[in-house]
């Protein structure tokens, strides 16, 4: 891989209600501007680590220097406020205000666990979930409880993922059922090596806030690890693997589990599979255009494909691809080594330009806000 020092984005619902920024200590709320907030980790030429925020043309509204490499972004559901994830195996993650980049609070992961780079807000903006590791039994998948209260997140519980190795987890449209991706990979402490690949365990699990299992399913291909995901207004689920066997065996890295029916794979065209080389990076949907999109920076390609139909729309060149997200004319991607490129998607022929914004050094992810 070449790459990546840093940048996460995604996606955050905007509350207009005084009444909830009273039960936060008198926050100010968040408003709906013209421009999205990009949020994301990111490196400087010298391997520093910082927490961005950026307006898509470019301007900064804070960079702040944090110790630990971060992953994915979490936006609060409608106070000024991100929480970036310490990348696996971190022990520490940042609350930022995100309206100057202030560090609110470094949150430590208790003793024998660490974070594996996502994170959830509920709804009510009152609690966090967060996938860890259980180093004492490693691999063995928990959620991290966090209760806010004022600028500080503390840490109430935890509860099992049902599985191995969790890494993204995302809210069904109900915003009470969790769904989670299971990478099914044993890894120890202060490690990214991976303990049980012959026996690995993947699993795609939807849960309820109190722990509580509703379902789990597998695919057919026993290293085909599941990591992240989108979900859709609808209520379908994406998922993006990475696959850990050799890189000559043929297997599809996109499945999906619409409203109803079975977690299976998303046809994928050998051409397009071939050029994932066995690894997916990001995924996003675009609800509004029912368009999926996956970055692949191996492959250094960005696909995006008709969610309904499952048409290939785009199989464009993208150097070292990283975060995407969803954006009203389609979908922001950033890129590792180049510019971060605005795809727009409103027309039957998707148009490609350059943002305005830093070139490389970006992560895996990037948040929306």
């Amino acid at each position: 891989m070449n790459r990546r020092t840093f940048l996460g984005l995604g996606a955050a619902a905007l509350a207009t209600t005084a009444i909830a920024a009273s039960a936060f200590g008198g926050w100010t709320l968040m408003h709906n501007g013209a421009q999205p907030l990009l949020l994301s980790a990111r490196n400087d030429s010298t391997g520093k680590h910082f927490a961005v925020g950026y307006r898509l043309d470019g301007s900064q509204v804070f960079a702040t220097q944090v110790s630990e490499r971060c992953h994915d972004v979490v936006p609060h559901p409608f106070l000024p406020m991100a929480l970036f994830v310490g990348r696996r195996p971190s022990t520490q993650s940042y609350l930022i205000d995100t309206r100057d980049g202030r560090l609110l609070q470094a949150l430590n992961s208790p003793a024998q666990r660490h974070f594996y780079g996502h994170a959830v807000f509920h709804k009510d903006g009152e609690w966090l979930y967060a996938t860890e590791n259980d180093t004492s039994d490693p691999g063995r998948g928990v959620l991290g409880v966090y209760r806010l209260q004022g600028e500080q997140l503390q840490r109430s519980s935890e509860l099992s993922t049902h599985g191995l190795g969790p890494h993204q987890l995302l809210w069904l449209p109900d915003g009470e059922t969790l769904v989670v991706a299971n990478g099914g990979i044993r890894t120890e402490a202060d490690s990214r090596v991976e303990m049980n690949l012959n026996t690995m365990e993947p699993s795609l699990v939807l849960m309820r806030r109190d722990g509580s299992l509703i379902s789990k399913e597998q695919l057919p291909e026993q290293m085909n690890s599941v990591r992240h995901m989108a979900v859709a207004s609808d209520g379908t689920i994406v998922t993006g693997q990475q696959y850990m066997g050799e890189l000559s065996d043929k297997v599809p890295l996109l499945a999906i589990k619409r409203p109803g029916q079975p977690f299976q794979h998303f046809p994928v065209a050998d051409a397009q599979r071939q050029l994932m080389q066995q690894y997916t990076a990001s995924v996003a949907i675009n609800s509004e255009q029912r368009l999926l999109a996956l970055t692949a920076p191996r492959g250094n390609r960005v696909f995006i494909w008709d969610l309904d139909s499952t048409e290939l729309r785009l199989d464009a060149p993208l150097a070292d691809c990283a975060g995407v997200g969803a954006v009203s004319e389609g979908f922001v991607v950033s890129s590792g080594v180049g510019r971060c490129r605005l795809y727009d998607c409103r027309n039957n022929k998707i148009a490609s330009s350059p943002l305005q914004l830093p070139a490389g050094l970006w992560d895996n992810h990037l948040r929306l806000a």
